[in-house]
């Protein structure tokens, strides 16, 4: 295992089920199960898997300056976000280039709390913090349970009143097999979802509880990396694996802007003032390249990395390419010149083994309106 200074509670039953817990943000995480991905993959499509999310990192917001800190940090306008309701935003630099993305959760009038993943969103929010009345505090202990697919809400409900009134982006306080916890309509999956936090010392019985008590429903514990096949049709983007950060432009810092990446949407209409909205506004229009999907011929799949031709001249590169067995179609994000993101644009993806013809597509491929994760009842 990669030195991590972070530890989930449910490191042995990652252990137990393969996994070498390799790094992510600090946290020994499951890449790797002993057994095919793909298994864990349509169980979330088809019915639901339960994984462990913990190494994304928490934060507590609290004090009557709370909301001016978050304004500050954050793309989102969170005066107007409700007690028991969540929000996406993107956090920027000065240059007004993309830093982390979070979820912010309002907790109460002057009670947030900010999950963010590997980026800047701690620095970010501490920053925003110098000098006002308000404390944050990093929450290592709450574990971070994700029960994602459709069948989550049927396993939930006879644990859980009023869970399938629950809406999309809302929370509540609740207990589970009785223990205190947060249950959130939230996820990273494309499907109807919820994430379970709770304390450390409460996960491996959680844990337990679902993946014993679900079985006969067709619940499964699955990796983290499920994620990257999940994402691929859903137009989820993973920091840094789609960014500059790993694919650099030659002579420029790292850094891409939100209508690079289409994140421009997690601006609050009109909203100024926070880190770096003068740069964001003034480079709208000078995209240097667009994130776009790529359709790719048959089953084979795109490389992560795999360079994108057109004309045979290389112009892009695939960030995460997956062929779904349920869906039949081959798929992929990937960053291409904005003359290029245009649906039906001819182009080559240059695997290892040879190249596949393919075309540019827009995104998300899988549940275009998202009917799915906005479920009711």
């Amino acid at each position: 295992m990669t030195a991590s200074w972070r530890f989930s509670a449910l490191a042995d039953r990652h252990r137990a089920l393969g996994s070498a817990l390799e790094d992510w943000s600090g946290m020994g995480t499951a890449w790797s199960y002993d057994k095919d991905p793909i298994e864990e993959y349509l169980a979330i499509r088809t019915k639901a898997g339960v994984m462990d999310v913990s190494g994304l990192k928490k934060l507590h917001i609290i004090g009557p300056h709370a909301a001016y800190v978050i304004d500050r940090a954050t793309t989102r306008n969170v005066e107007k976000l409700k007690p028991g309701r969540s929000t996406y935003a993107c956090m920027l630099n000065d240059a007004g280039k993309f830093v982390d993305d979070c979820v912010i959760y309002r907790m109460g009038p002057n009670s947030f709390m900010v999950v963010h993943g590997a980026g800047q969103g701690h620095e970010q929010l501490t920053m925003a913090a110098q000098g006002r009345d308000v404390m944050v505090m990093f929450d290592d202990n709450l574990h971070d349970i994700s029960l994602q697919g459709p069948m989550a809400v049927d396993y939930l409900e006879p644990h859980v009143a009023g869970i399938r009134d629950l809406a999309y982006f809302s929370h509540i306080h609740t207990t589970l097999f009785g223990a205190p916890v947060t249950i959130s309509r939230t996820g990273y999956t494309g499907e109807r979802g919820y994430e379970i936090f709770c304390r450390g010392q409460d996960a491996p019985m959680i844990w337990d509880r679902i993946v014993a008590e679900g079985a006969d429903m067709g619940i499964i514990p699955c990796r983290f990396t499920t994620l990257d096949l999940l994402r691929s049709e859903s137009y989820l983007l993973f920091f840094p694996y789609d960014n500059s950060e790993k694919y650099p432009f030659a002579d420029e810092a790292c850094g891409d802007t939100l209508w690079e990446l289409g994140l421009d949407f997690t601006v609050s209409p009109g909203k100024t003032g926070f880190r770096g909205a003068e740069e964001h506004y003034r480079l709208k229009g000078k995209e240097r390249f667009k994130i776009y999907g790529v359709l790719l011929e048959g089953e084979e799949a795109a490389e992560e990395g795999a360079p994108i031709l057109q004309d045979g001249v290389e112009v892009g590169v695939v960030t995460m390419g997956f062929y779904s067995p349920l869906n039949k179609h081959n798929v992929g994000i990937a960053r291409m010149p904005v003359a290029c993101a245009v649906d039906g644009t001819p182009l080559t993806i240059r695997n290892s083994t040879g190249e596949i013809k393919a075309v540019a597509h827009s995104m998300p491929f899988y549940d275009v309106d998202k009917k799915r994760r906005t479920a009711k009842g």
